[in-house]
């Protein structure tokens, strides 16, 4: 399935985006009024030939909501290269305080792709956190992705566990299904600032022959609104 072109991988990779970062699974939170933030990610992923891909998504805090923008390339030797934008909007209508011990949010966005002329698809999703202790939290998602130009739905779940080790070091696993496919995914982040960090993680898409490995590396950047 993977092997025979990217337009599939480059929708499973793209819809990291529209959840926590390049993370599959996303946190119930959203960004505190006045707040912005863009996400800078970069991915590698063991297609043959590889699949880079790189994206960009600044979003603000807008009166209630979330409101945000993605773009994304996916490129590889041989293939034409995938293009994919489109917004995003997210609110967190149970548990906003940042201590809350649960918060439940919803949040849904449209996938666009350029490159075959702007087919859109999408995604629907309903986040909920429980922050189990102070450096504990379990993030657990539910919803459903729709493919550009077929329209064909899949119901996505999954689940994440997020360990902070100190205020510089935290730990990430996550287990997650979308477009019919088992990703499983860990690694780190480190907070240079309370609002810059990097993360870091590798990831196992698929199952079988087709299982895939995919490394990312991104920067998270919050600020306050001029």
């Amino acid at each position: 399935m993977f092997r025979g072109g990217i337009l599939l991988v480059g929708l499973l990779l793209a819809s990291h985006a529209q959840a926590g970062g390049h993370f599959d699974v996303d946190d119930a939170g959203t960004l505190d009024p006045g707040q912005c933030l863009v996400e800078i990610w970069a991915s590698h992923t063991d297609t043959r030939p590889p699949l880079n891909g790189q994206h960009l998504g600044p979003a603000c805090r807008v009166g209630p909501v979330e409101l945000g923008l993605n773009f994304d390339r996916f490129a590889r030797s041989g293939d034409r290269t995938q293009v994919f934008s489109g917004p995003q909007v997210k609110w967190t209508y149970y548990g906003q305080a940042a201590d809350a011990p649960l918060s439940a949010a919803v949040a849904g966005n449209l996938v666009f792709d350029v490159t075959h002329g702007g087919r859109n698809g999408g995604q629907f999703l309903l986040p909920v956190t429980w922050r189990a202790s102070a450096a504990l939290q379990v993030h657990v998602n539910l919803g459903v992705d729709w493919l550009p130009g077929t329209g064909t739905r899949s119901a996505r779940g999954g689940a994440q566990l997020e360990y902070a080790l100190n205020p510089t070091w935290s730990v990430i696993a996550e287990y997650n299904r979308a477009f019919n496919l088992w990703t499983t995914r860990a690694g780190v982040r480190y907070s240079f600032t309370p609002l810059i960090s990097l993360d870091v993680t590798g990831a196992r898409i698929g199952t079988g022959s087709d299982k895939l490995t995919s490394f990312f590396v991104g920067l998270n950047y919050e600020f306050t609104r001029p």
